[in-house]
């Protein structure tokens, strides 16, 4: 019997040397309280992570290792642990923090294991400083919050840069268009001076030749009886002069709507008064037995622009005119309403083809059935551009040898 018991207490001292060097050689700090919370055990490694010695610590509340600001509700959570013991860790994704004695705190992971002896209750808390993988997590944190910001700033430089290149090429594709435009301008110009040079021999040699001709004639009719026909060809040369003054007046007038010269002045006049002198003013202009009707509907007193109303109206009645035969009467028509005032241009000549009508205000477009009468294809064209100065509307209806209205709606200011 006294060998199986000093065989059983050298067993037993040696499990207590190795519980003991394992508690004192332990890599994480372990405290050993009981139910109350009182420190019983410290081990080394304990020590140095707190800065006590053990006799600092035995006895005292577990909560002198807490900072003060969790340490009230620590007393709860720790009478509430006592009550249900059971082997967890503490503070489960919770960051948890200690204190030290100098009252500098570090974080930490406890896992807390409960055990009875014939003393009574314990806990036994295994405590790790985590202070370095905190470090490397704030790092690994930062390094992250950088390599965001590196993306982002290199996201928004590549946005940017996005859009300064589609900045560029909208600025080249712009550059393009101008391009573009200022060749078909120049185009459109060559072939303006082509089509100019061409009226222009075609208009001029003619009036021209009548006029030397005339001329010429006028020079052998010396004797009084011979009157009528010296007469006669001065009024050719008459006509013939005026027919060449409107050819200049259209060249002219392009010439002026092309630099931006001429302007929208609206006046206040009595339009009635206005057309009647017109009327008596192209009577000179007239074929034969050819009659202006003139018509008005409402108040007479309008706000147009004086000149411009009369160099489009003499260029839609002399069209008239000279679209129409000897005898034919055409209408020119007037009325006010409240905001705009309407006039129309009627006449009985040989009318525009259907298929022509689209083109007829184009610049240089003559109608296939204008033959030889004389014309630049000009006059249209200058009259919308009239028309659209005074911020006005112009239509066109016609029917083949049965004549043409142009209908204007100019607004009254």
């Amino acid at each position: 019997m006294l060998e199986i018991f000093i065989q059983q207490t050298q067993a037993m001292r040696r499990h207590v040397e190795m519980l003991d060097a394992l508690f004192k050689s332990a890599t994480e700090g372990i405290i050993v309280v009981d139910s109350w919370g009182a420190i019983q055990l410290v081990n080394p490694k304990a020590e140095e992570l707190f800065g006590y010695d053990e006799d600092e610590l035995i006895g005292k509340k577990i909560e002198i290792l807490i900072p003060q600001r969790y340490a009230r509700n620590h007393v709860d959570h720790r009478m509430n642990y006592s009550q249900h013991p059971k082997a967890r860790n503490m503070g489960s994704n919770l960051d948890l923090n200690a204190k030290r004695k100098d009252n500098s705190e570090f974080p930490v992971e406890i896992s807390l294991s409960p055990f009875a002896t014939s003393d009574g209750e314990y806990i036994v808390s295994f405590i790790i400083d985590i202070s370095l993988r905190k470090k490397q997590e704030e790092a690994l944190l930062e390094a992250h919050r950088q390599i965001q910001t590196l993306n982002a700033d290199l996201e928004e430089r590549v946005q940017q840069r996005t859009r300064e290149l589609a900045q560029a090429l909208e600025e080249i594709e712009q550059s393009k268009q101008e391009v573009m435009r200022a060749l078909e301008k120049e185009r459109q110009l060559n072939d303006m001076k082509t089509k100019f040079v061409t009226i222009a021999s075609h208009e001029f040699r003619t009036p021209l030749a009548t006029i030397l001709s005339s001329a010429s004639l006028i020079g052998r009719y010396t004797h009084t009886e011979e009157d009528e026909k010296r007469q006669k060809h001065v009024q050719r040369i008459k006509s013939t002069v005026t027919n060449l003054t409107e050819i200049l007046n259209d060249f002219l007038s392009l010439g002026k709507l092309e630099e931006g010269q001429i302007r929208n002045v609206p006046i206040v006049f009595p339009v009635t008064d206005f057309c009647k002198e017109l009327v008596d003013e192209l009577k000179s202009v007239c074929k034969e037995n050819q009659q202006i009707i003139y018509t008005h509907e409402g108040d007479s007193e309008v706000c147009i622009d004086r000149h411009l109303l009369k160099n489009v109206l003499i260029n839609l009645l002399s069209n008239a005119s000279k679209y129409s035969d000897a005898g034919k009467q055409i209408f020119l028509r007037s009325s006010k309403k409240e905001k705009t005032v309407r006039f129309e241009v009627q006449d009985q000549g040989i009318g525009i083809p259907e298929q022509d009508q689209a083109y007829v205000f184009d610049r240089f477009f003559r109608a296939h059935n204008s033959g030889t009468i004389q014309g630049t294809g000009l006059g249209l064209n200058i009259v919308k551009k009239y028309i659209q100065l005074m911020q006005g509307e112009i239509r066109l209806t016609s029917q083949l040898n049965q004549g043409t209205t142009v209908s204007l709606d100019l607004p009254n200011c």
